[in-house]
């Protein structure tokens, strides 16, 4: 394999000079760089990565850690974090913490190893400060972690309250809000002001209460997204103890789906019997039938401005501690 003393060697100048070129350090002819790129290729001489990013200070690489890849959302968002990211010269490095603490505890660790130049956050199962400690640029999706951490959010009470009016005014009067996660995920939604999307919770009940009508809450223990029939037994029982439910705020559109097979099961007629809305707007709410009617959540935006706000972090300058978009919601066939 050939290595960078080869390089100079052919081309005629010093390592000095061709470690320079490698890294856009100080002034170098046209000539000299377009020689030495040339050596380069006709040798496959491919530079080292990690001792560049030591040399320049600088990895061009963004740690991404999100709680579960197998949920749509996290997935949409990471494709368009990935994407953004790439399109303005950095690599991605994505942890999959899928919701476990020791885990995730791993991935800080090799991020750190990898010497990335910043994280962003859409998982935070560990405290505050074992984030902090790291000094490292951070942004935070959907968690609030400190004061210091800009954050990147949608209109989440907004959401929730859009929810409520359209089932409100299709003539819903008992309706049920279904939430959920993996190994307890979640569980604390409706308590944890940290996590943002319990604000779906606070407007929505918030428009109820205004019209004094009756929710019923019930946590979906989801096992694994691959274990759907476990999903919809549970939603099955809640359904048959509860047979006036009529509307249904699933939290995800991926529990939509879950609520959209039980109902099915039962026989119930969706949206004449019940009607349900789900949350995100992931491709999936489009591809089930019927087809969900859902808050669509600004994905594109929102990782277009976590991965600027991770940049310019990264760039040292001045940023906004919270980016908040704005929410809209699609009707379709289940209201």
């Amino acid at each position: 394999m050939p290595k960078i003393d080869d390089v100079a060697k052919k081309a005629g100048v010093s390592v000095t000079t061709v470690s320079r070129i490698l890294n856009n350090r100080g002034y170098i002819s046209s000539t000299t760089r377009e020689r030495v790129y040339q050596v380069m290729e006709e040798l496959n001489y491919q530079p080292n990565e990690l001792a560049r990013s030591l040399f320049r200070k600088k990895s061009n690489l963004i740690g991404l850690i999100i709680p579960e890849i197998a949920h749509p959302f996290f997935s949409e968002l990471t494709q368009y974090i990935e994407y953004y990211a790439f399109q303005n010269g950095y690599k991605l490095l994505l942890c999959n913490s899928q919701n476990d603490r020791t885990k995730e505890k791993q991935y800080i660790d090799m991020l750190k190893k990898n010497q990335v130049d910043g994280i962003i956050m859409g998982s935070m199962l560990l405290e505050t400060d074992d984030y902090l400690q790291l000094k490292l640029p951070l942004v935070s999706f959907d968690r609030s972690i400190s004061e210091h951490v800009p954050l990147v959010t949608s209109d989440n009470k907004t959401g929730g309250g859009l929810v409520a009016k359209l089932l409100l005014d299709k003539g819903c009067r008992k309706l049920a809000f279904i939430y959920g996660g993996i190994k307890g995920y979640n569980r604390d939604l409706l308590n944890n002001k940290s996590i943002f999307s319990g604000l779906r919770y606070e407007g929505f009940s918030a428009e109820c209460k205004e019209r004094n009508i009756e929710i019923l809450n019930f946590y979906l223990e989801i096992n694994d997204y691959t274990d759907i029939d476990n999903g919809v037994e549970q939603l099955i029982r809640f359904l048959q103890e509860n047979k006036d439910v009529d509307g249904i705020f699933a939290t995800s559109d991926v529990i939509a789906a879950y609520v959209i097979q039980a109902c099915l099961k039962l026989n119930k007629k969706i949206p004449d019997d019940i009607k349900i809305i789900g949350y995100d707007d992931v491709v999936l709410a489009s591809l089930i039938m019927p087809r969900v009617t859902s808050v669509k959540q600004p994905i594109e935006e929102m990782a277009k401005q976590s991965v600027e706000i991770i940049i310019q972090k990264i760039n040292g300058e001045t940023v906004k501690k919270d980016y908040m978009l704005g929410v809209s919601l699609v009707e379709r066939g289940t209201t």
